[in-house]
C-alpha cells in the first residue's frame, strides 16, 4: 500500500464529498490559511481528489474509538479517552544562552521524554532549515562541540535528521509505538518549473492566480533537495519510520496556496502586490486535508 498510496493524480470530484468541510464551520482555522474568508474568488481548487487506490475517508469518531486509551503525539482533543498532543518544534533542540539562540544539532530536547510514552508519533520538518536573515531560527549552531554563526541549511538538516533517527532507533519501543515522518511540503515560487516548454508570458513570479493542479503524475520541476536528505536518513534507520511521502502529490498542487488571500496580508497589499503571495503554506480546507486522509489510511489500513 505504501508506494501506491502516494502515486496517482488529482481528479476533479463534483460530488458533495469535497471539500470535506466548510471554512465557515471551522472556527479554529488560522486566518493565514482561511483563503475563502479573505477573498479568494475561485473554489474549484476545493474539488480535487487524490486518486491512487481507494484510501480511507477520515472519520473522526472512528479515529477516536480505534485509538481509545492511547496517546497520539499530533494535535489535540481528548473526549474519547485519546490523548493527542502537538509539539511545535521546528528543530529538535534550541537553547537560549546569554540572549542568543543555540541550535544543538546533536541533542533532542526535553520534549523527547514525553514522546517516549506515545503510541503514535508523527514527525515533520522542512522549510525552517532554509530560512535566512530575520527568519532564521538560530544565532549559532552547535555541532561536534564547536559553535558556528552559520551553516549550510542542507548540512544542518542532515545532522538534525541523523540525530532524530538515532534517537528514535535507541529510545522508541517499536513494538509499542508506530513512528511516521511526513515528507517535505513543497513551495511554488518559480512558475518556470511548471510551465516547461510553454511560451506563456509570466505575469508574476509565483503561484498567484493559479486555479488548477498540474496534470499528470509527476512534477516537471526539481525534486526538493531536502527530500533527498530525508529519504537517505530514513533508509539508513535500523527500523525505518513510515514515510508519509506527500511531496510529489503536493508539488502538483500549485493552486492550493493562500497566495494573496491570507489574513496575514492587508487589503491594500492584496490589491496591489501579488508578488508577495504566500506560495509556501496551504489553504484550509484544502491539500492538508488529503494529507490527513492518507495518514489515517496508513494508520488503520
Amino acid at each position: 500500500i505504501t508506494c501506491s498510496l502516494f502515486e496517482g493524480a488529482w481528479v476533479r470530484d463534483e460530488t458533495e464529498t469535497y471539500p470535506l468541510y466548510q471554512s465557515s464551520s471551522c472556527p479554529i482555522i488560522d486566518p493565514e490559511f482561511n483563503c475563502q474568508m479573505y477573498g479568494r474568488p475561485d473554489s474549484g481548487y476545493l474539488k480535487y481528489r487524490w486518486k491512487p487506490l481507494n484510501y480511507g475517508r477520515f472519520n473522526g469518531v472512528e479515529f477516536l474509538l480505534n485509538m481509545k486509551g492511547k496517546t497520539v503525539v499530533f494535535v489535540g482533543d481528548s473526549s474519547y479517552g485519546v490523548s493527542i498532543s502537538f509539539y511545535r518544534a521546528p528543530y529538535l533542540d534550541v537553547d537560549v544562552v546569554q540572549g542568543k539562540r543555540i541550535l544543538r544539532l546533536e541533542k533532542v530536547g526535553e520534549n523527547g521524554d514525553a514522546w517516549k510514552r506515545a503510541d503514535v508519533l508523527s514527525f515533520k520538518t522542512g522549510h525552517w532549515w532554509s530560512h535566512q536573515g530575520s527568519l532564521q531560527g538560530w544565532d549559532y549552531v552547535e555541532l561536534g562541540g564547536k559553535y558556528y554563526p552559520d551553516m549550510d541549511g542542507l548540512a544542518a538538516l542532515e545532522s538534525g535528521m541523523k540525530t532524530w533517527a538515532n534517537w528514535v532507533d535507541n529510545n522508541i519501543d517499536r513494538s509499542k509505538t508506530r513512528v511516521f515522518f511526513q515528507a517535505i511540503s513543497p513551495t511554488h515560487y518559480n512558475p518556470n518549473e511548471w510551465n516547461v516548454g510553454k511560451t506563456t508570458v509570466m505575469t508574476t513570479k509565483n503561484c498567484y492566480d493559479e486555479t488548477a493542479p498540474i496534470s499528470g503524475t509527476t512534477y516537471p520541476g526539481a525534486y526538493p533537495e531536502q527530500m533527498r536528505v530525508v529519504d537517505m536518513v530514513i533508509r539508513e534507520m535500523r527500523n525505518p519510520a513510515y514515510l508519509l511521502d506527500i511531496t510529489m502529490l503536493s508539488a502538483l498542487r500549485k493552486d492550493g496556496h493562500p497566495s494573496i488571500y491570507s489574513g496575514e496580508m492587508s487589503p491594500l497589499k492584496r490589491a496591489t502586490d501579488p508578488n508577495r503571495a504566500d506560495c509556501c503554506h496551504w489553504c484550509l480546507p484544502g491539500l492538508p486535508d488529503t494529507w490527513n486522509e492518507l495518514f489515517y489510511t496508513a494508520l488503520f489500513y
